[in-house]
């Protein structure tokens, strides 16, 4: 029995069938985009879009189609939605849906851990604006809004996410066919996108620091490359990158994973180990001592 499922086990990893895309897609313009006094009166998660919010989503939605359906060599695509459940992306999505028939789209899961960093309850204004710029004095990863989460709660449930998201690929509950490209889309917050991105490349707090934030219904392709990593330099430029604030050796990591391969990442990605080994002090009889 044992090696029976062992060899089950061993084939569904020899057929993974991985996402063509895995497109993260912040929300369109919120009420409290436009006025942050909206948060002192609506429960953050109660905050609506905006009819500029409404047809930005539209737009989206025909960018991400016409992303999905011209790049590649598949005519035969399909996506799947994961949609934090704030009424700002459930909206969202609702608006980007109408640019997908319903054959193409093989599902919809509502995803608790991807939603919102949590501000505390109904958020006052003037107290809002003092704690923000103790959190820039402090740090944006580490410090916790009163009643609230840091960047750095919401990077462990973006990271439970993840699991369950692999989870999901490995065990095809996605209903993937192997002769359609899969996307997948992830319509959530700027910081909750961050993080994500932050998980998926091995990004140091560091590095998390200098990113800047999604603007409304903006989006962050993440394209599988030919040794099996995704990379988001496939669909983005340099510029858009340093933009983002990516360094020039973050903007390098994404250009090597388009071809390379994933074992080969700690050999490549020097820059991430000299973050915490100092090279200069190794010699070749530390190794013949080991």
């Amino acid at each position: 029995m044992e090696e029976n499922n062992h060899k089950n086990n061993h084939q569904s990893c020899k057929t993974r069938l991985l996402p063509k895309r895995i497109i993260l897609v912040r929300h369109g313009e919120s009420e409290g985009n436009l006025d942050t006094s909206a948060y002192s009166t609506t429960p953050d998660y109660k905050i609506s879009l905006t009819e500029e919010g409404r047809a930005q989503a539209r737009l989206a939605g025909s960018h991400l189609r016409d992303l999905v359906s011209s790049h590649g060599p598949c005519p035969d695509w399909r996506v799947y939605f994961y949609v934090s459940p704030y009424e700002r992306t459930r909206s969202t999505l609702w608006e980007i849906g109408k640019s997908f028939s319903k054959k193409r789209v093989i599902g919809v899961r509502e995803e608790c851990r991807i939603r919102e960093q949590d501000f505390g309850n109904f958020q006052v204004e003037e107290r809002m604006k003092i704690i923000k710029e103790t959190r820039e004095r402090f740090g944006r990863f580490f410090y916790r809004f009163p009643e609230g989460e840091s960047a750095a709660d919401v990077f462990d449930r973006v990271s439970s996410f993840l699991e369950s998201l692999w989870r999901d690929i490995d065990l095809n509950r996605l209903h993937s066919d192997s002769s359609q490209d899969l996307n997948l889309i992830i319509i959530s917050h700027g910081l909750a996108s961050r993080v994500f991105l932050m998980k998926w490349f091995k990004w140091t707090v560091e590095q998390f620091e200098r990113l800047n934030n999604l603007g409304n219904c903006e989006i962050r392709v993440m394209e599988l490359g030919h040794g099996g990593e995704y990379s988001l330099a496939i669909n983005h430029s340099d510029e858009e990158l340093l933009e983002w604030g990516l360094s020039p050796e973050m903007i390098k990591d994404q250009k090597w994973r388009i071809d390379g391969n994933k074992a080969d990442w700690n050999d490549h990605c020097t820059w991430y180990l000299r973050s915490f080994f100092d090279y200069e002090s190794d010699s070749e009889d530390d190794v013949e001592r080991s």
